[in-house]
């Protein structure tokens, strides 16, 4: 998959793709089904998609808490996973947002990508002050020689899949619900970065991982799959929250132990998906107590996760 961050002065292989719109954060079966719809339309043309970074939620609410499920980095892969050809990640700022939805359809997806036709889900919104809609797009489209085709949501039992639906998924502890949502477990994916080392002095040493800009799930244990650099896979078990028993801080982190590993990923990426939520977050009365709980831990999320 080829990634461009400009809409202007393509090279001819890049243009004329069917492009599937939107912010795709966490990359869902909703999503998925956008760009089956994308690939349906046109077989013949590459699949594109268009999105922007940073999400413009980051720009307009800036004093949200972190959102996000899906960085660049990781969203990019799981587009790449769906046969996404090219991807358009534009940045968005405070210049791109006053484009009008006019300009948008007309400069930015027919004149600069040549797209040859639309795919978005149905509640796509678009340009300075969200001024475009499907509709809008769809008649601007056809007037330009471009197919539009609005995809509806998928849907369970329990209504629409979106990104809110999977973060409050996370939020409130259930990882299973959003790897159902996901069609694949949710991971936090950032560089290891060195920590106070007190793992190591109970048996149980960590890599740190910064929350950074991914949403915060729900404080406590999990059973988790760790993928490093060099895309080994391994099991683990891991710690999200303020580690009230040793060093309560105001910011949460990631700590991961991994399973039958030994080496030095300082400095390296790693994804860490969640699998199954073992327990929340507790203060302990002291590294003795503290210690068992962790051995206890790592006993439930082999358990959970079985053979590797």
């Amino acid at each position: 998959m080829r990634v461009f961050r400009d809409w202007r002065d393509l090279p001819a292989d890049a243009r004329g793709a069917t492009l599937a719109l939107g912010n795709f954060d966490g990359v869902h079966l909703g999503h998925a089904a956008v760009l089956a719809a994308a690939q349906a339309a046109r077989p013949e043309a590459p699949l594109g998609v268009l999105t922007f970074e940073p999400h413009p939620r980051e720009i307009f609410r800036q004093d949200d808490p972190p959102f996000r499920l899906t960085l660049s980095a990781e969203r990019a892969d799981a587009l790449a996973a769906l046969g996404c050809d090219l991807l358009f990640e534009l940045p968005f700022n405070h210049e791109f947002s006053l484009t009008t939805a006019e300009s948008f359809v007309g400069d930015v997806l027919h004149r600069g990508l040549g797209a040859r036709h639309l795919t978005t889900g149905a509640d796509f919104a678009f340009g300075h002050r969200r001024g475009g809609d499907t509709g809008f797009m769809a008649a601007r489209a056809a007037a330009l020689g471009i197919g539009v085709t609005r995809v509806p949501p998928v849907t369970d039992d329990g209504g629409p899949l979106s990104s809110t639906r999977i973060r409050r998924a996370l939020q409130d502890g259930y990882p299973e619900r959003a790897t159902a949502e996901l069609g694949r477990p949710w991971a936090i994916r950032g560089e290891v970065a060195h920590g106070d080392k007190r793992g190591r002095t109970i048996g149980f040493p960590t890599a740190n991982v910064a929350l950074g800009r991914h949403l915060e799930p729900a404080r406590g244990v999990y059973a988790v799959t760790i993928r490093t650099a060099d895309g080994t896979v391994y099991n683990g078990v891991a710690n999200i929250g303020r580690r009230p028993t040793v060093n309560a801080g105001p910011e949460s982190r990631l700590e991961v132990n991994l399973f039958d590993f030994s080496g030095d990923i300082y400095g390296t990426e790693i994804a860490v998906s969640l699998i199954a939520y073992i327990r929340p977050e507790v203060k302990f009365s002291g590294l003795d107590e503290l210690k068992a709980q962790i051995a206890a831990d790592a006993a439930q999320a082999r358990l959970l996760l079985g053979p590797k």
